[in-house]
């Protein structure tokens, strides 16, 4: 009697095992990009493929547009369960791993060859420190170098204080930044800059040219300072915990998927980027060079910023004394010395 039951027991442990193994899992994934965009189609695309390969046991499901909120509200909801993912810019993440925002230093860097050398050498870094703070992390994407882009020209820094600037909600460096250049700013979430700018609350926005047009900012602007800012990217994370509920064999096919997609949309932003500027040149708006004496002064204020985020900002002296030495070694390369 005693082995029947015990039998019973492992035939009823076995069913559940089998059950809970094969049990459909769908990640919720929030984002801010519109609906239609280019990111959008490559992750349904990519959700398919992952869909197909782990015949329905793993499904994603997209809500475009922030319909889901900012992006700190959408790691709220991640916490809470209710979305196990989010498509987030670097600054939103600050607050989890600061080192993170590593790439987003003022005024570092002169050219996205620069950008290129770097990441090869700091991905892997910036991804294993997220996974540290509970977040899986699908890939990285270029964001693109941002630029002021405001109704009236800003050719000095000093023509900042005319002009009513958007501050990123929640991004620390940002905020530092803004502080080394004494100037004052507008704090909103990127999901409230469109009706800002249309009620002139704000005229003056840093973005990249792709996301200026795909965010509609573009028809608000007159002027873009030939002056790259930062470089911001965005990453698809993932809520670790949710992650790790999956097989590994499905954890394999999503890591290696959604690789292949997110490099494809970082490859496709860089030429969107090239396209964009020429096509907001098309429509009027007026791309102004500040002169040497203007440029050497961002690139000054630049570095009290830097100093000010270390000092501030909990980024670690030694990641930024890395990334920096990378920089010199690939201009040193370049040129030859």
């Amino acid at each position: 009697m005693k082995l029947h039951k015990l039998l019973a027991a492992l035939i009823f442990l076995s069913a559940a095992c089998l059950t809970h193994s094969t049990q459909a899992i769908t990640f919720k994934i929030a984002s801010i990009a519109p609906e239609g965009s280019f990111w959008m189609e490559m992750m349904k695309d990519g959700a398919k493929h992952i869909k197909t390969e782990t015949h329905g046991r793993v499904k994603f499901k997209f809500y475009s547009g922030g319909v889901m909120g900012s992006q700190a509200t959408v790691l709220k909801k991640m916490h809470i369960g209710q979305l196990q993912g989010g498509i987030f810019t670097s600054g939103t993440l600050g607050a989890l791993y600061p080192d993170s925002q590593i790439y987003s230093l003022p005024l570092v860097f002169k050219s996205l060859n620069e950008v290129d050398y770097v990441r090869q050498k700091m991905d892997a870094e910036i991804t294993s420190g997220l996974d540290e703070a509970d977040l899986t992390i699908l890939g990285i994407s270029e964001g693109g170098m941002t630029y002021v882009m405001s109704d009236q020209p800003v050719l000095a820094i000093s023509d900042l204080k005319q002009h009513k600037i958007w501050s990123p909600q929640n991004n620390i460096n940002v905020t530092l930044t803004l502080e080394a250049l004494d100037v004052s700013a507008i704090s909103l979430p990127i999901g409230d800059v469109l009706i800002s700018l249309q009620t002139g609350l704000i005229d003056t926005v840093a973005t990249s040219p792709a996301a200026a047009i795909a965010l509609q900012w573009h028809t608000y602007i007159k002027y873009i300072t030939d002056m790259p800012l930062i470089y911001f990217y965005s990453v698809l994370a993932l809520d670790k915990k949710a992650f790790e509920r999956v097989s590994r064999e499905d954890q394999a096919i999503i890591r290696r998927v959604m690789a292949d997609t997110v490099k494809k949309i970082d490859s496709k932003n860089r030429e969107d980027n090239i396209a964009a500027l020429t096509a907001l040149q098309n429509q009027g708006i007026k791309i102004i060079k500040p002169d040497p004496q203007q440029r050497e002064n961002w690139y000054k204020k630049g570095n009290e910023a830097n100093a000010l985020i270390f000092n501030k900002g909990g980024m670690s002296k030694m990641v930024i004394n890395e990334m920096m030495a990378h920089i010199a070694a690939f201009r040193s390369r370049v040129s030859g010395i």
